[in-house]
């Protein structure tokens, strides 16, 4: 009923939508069909999948809406973003549905039964319209959940020996549609007499596997349980997480900050435990409607250092262009280290520089949390012989380059300027002789006069990117003017077999 839940949430609980038929249509191959419908006309026998003009033969008086399997989409992801207070291991099962690992969670609600009723009760409090079921195996679950009728809990708090029947009454309720199998296949189980899972697991299964395919049999053994086949989270699972929850709501900015620096410390105990520090760290904050908004910082440097946390976390909260709206109040908070690495033990002060650079670090995490470390650039060398291509910025978290270009020795001045003109900018030269150095050029109406010139340094064109498979050299001298001002200049060209009267370029100027 996720579409319908979605359709009355946007109106507001209450309206006449919530007790007339109503059924969402999609246009599909030429015709009309519903795609989802609500619990009143889901009661009066319509189902997804019915043409439109069958419907309204059956009832003449069906509320029809546009399909928005978008919003759906949007609407589920939020509901799996809230059900990460209960575990960080959630993904989606089809349009419909969320699958959870509970795996090491439910001790921290004292049970699967008590995780059960918080989980209905805030469901429903918010409007959803739900089916829920515990197994070992999540294909056990799913079926339960979808096609276990009285042995799964529909918006009411089940008995606790109903969640796992060791008994076969939960096969017998399981019809074969809980395989998830072809329509085809489903049919020829039904004209064989198999009914329910129970019909399948009491056979021998080579002959089910020779008759109506392996497929058939192993996910017969996913729904009994015995081969489990683990579920793709959609988020990566953090290294160590710690969760708050509060008994009331709370809204206080200060207070929240006060139960992250909480979980910081008990983060830090773990993380010194295993000898590793945090390299990114996300704050989960569960508003009591079922809103949640996620906080994420990352570090230069391996830590776990509680005062460095809150002051990042708080450094974000202030960058926030949305600010932070909790409503009725967060519930729950949750601290996750997204990635951590291994953290050898450091001394202050023991070697040079190394202060100096706990400063920088400290400065790039402020920065970075402010503005996002992408936008935190820093200069790289690029695996071109192309002067403008050799050297460009990247984030700061980018691998480093190896350096390719030309080396000089000690004490010798530098090869390249610190300076490029983009594009290069045409001069005006005199030459002694047409293929040597300038002897003088005019640059933005001024007349330099060359007293010392160094060169060629010839650079060839990348002639294996281009179609032509041809391209201009660049002969590259470093001159100075009368002056002692340094300039880096090329001739566009060899002279007289690639270009008859080449081009002279000013392309960088020396400090």
């Amino acid at each position: 009923m996720l579409s319908a839940d979605k359709w009355l949430r946007e109106r507001g609980e209450g309206e006449g939508g919530s007790v007339s038929p109503l059924a969402f249509v999609e246009k599909q191959r030429g015709a009309m069909r519903i795609m989802a419908v609500n619990e009143v006309a889901g009661a009066l026998g319509l189902s997804p999948g019915m043409m439109l003009a069958d419907a309204r033969a059956r009832v003449p008086d069906l509320v029809t809406v546009p399909f928005d399997p978008a919003g759906d989409l949007a609407l589920l992801e939020k509901v799996a973003d809230w059900c990460d207070r209960y575990t960080p291991s959630v993904a989606l099962d089809g349009a419909d549905g969320l699958i959870l690992d509970l795996t090491g969670c439910l001790h921290l609600w004292s049970g699967e039964f008590e995780l059960l009723s918080d989980l209905a009760t805030r469901l429903s409090f918010q409007g959803f319209t739900f089916r829920a079921a515990f197994a070992q195996t999540p294909d056990r679950a799913r079926a339960l959940a979808r096609y276990g009728g009285h042995l799964i809990a529909v918006n009411r708090r089940v008995p606790p020996q109903q969640l796992n029947d060791p008994g076969r009454a939960w096969r017998a309720a399981l019809p074969v549609a809980a395989l998830d199998l072809s329509e085809t296949k489903e049919t020829a189980l039904r004209r064989a007499g198999l009914y329910t899972i129970d019909d399948l697991a009491s056979r021998p299964r080579a002959p089910l596997a020779a008759r109506f395919g392996a497929a058939v049999v192993a996910k017969l053994a996913r729904v009994l349980g015995e081969e489990d086949v683990r579920i793709t989270p959609r988020r990566v699972l953090p290294a160590l997480h710690a969760l708050h929850r509060f008994a009331e709501p709370v809204a206080r900015t200060a207070y929240m900050l006060d139960v992250i620096a909480l979980l910081a410390e008990e983060v830090q105990q773990g993380l010194r435990e295993r000898g590793q520090g945090g390299r990114a760290f996300a704050v989960s904050l569960f508003r009591s409607d079922g809103d949640t908004r996620r906080l994420v910082i990352e570090t230069g440097r391996a830590t776990h250092d509680p005062a460095l946390l809150i002051r990042l976390f708080n450094e974000r909260i202030e960058a926030l262009a949305d600010p932070l709206d909790p409503g009725f109040g967060y519930d729950a908070i949750r601290l996750d280290v997204m990635v951590a690495e291994p953290l050898g033990a450091a001394q202050a002060g023991l070697i040079d520089g190394q202060e100096a650079g706990e400063s920088l670090a400290a400065l790039t995490d402020r920065l970075g949390v402010r503005l996002g470390r992408e936008r935190i650039r820093r200069p790289a060398f690029g695996n071109s012989h192309i002067p403008e291509c050799a050297g460009f910025s990247v984030a700061l978290d980018s691998p480093v380059l190896p350096f390719a270009g030309p080396e000089r020795e000690v004490g010798e001045p530098p090869l390249r300027p610190l300076h490029l003109f983009d594009p290069p900018q045409r001069v005006e030269t005199i030459a002694e002789v047409p293929d040597g150095p300038p002897r003088r050029f005019r640059w933005r109406r001024v007349t330099h006069d060359v007293v010392a010139s160094e060169g060629p340094e010839r650079i060839a064109a990348e002639w294996w990117k281009r179609r032509d498979m041809q391209g201009l050299t660049r002969d590259y001298y470093r001159v100075e003017d009368s002056a002692g001002r340094r300039f880096w200049l090329f001739r566009h060209g060899l002279y007289g077999t690639e270009k008859a009267n080449p081009d002279w370029y000013l392309h960088g100027v020396f400090a």
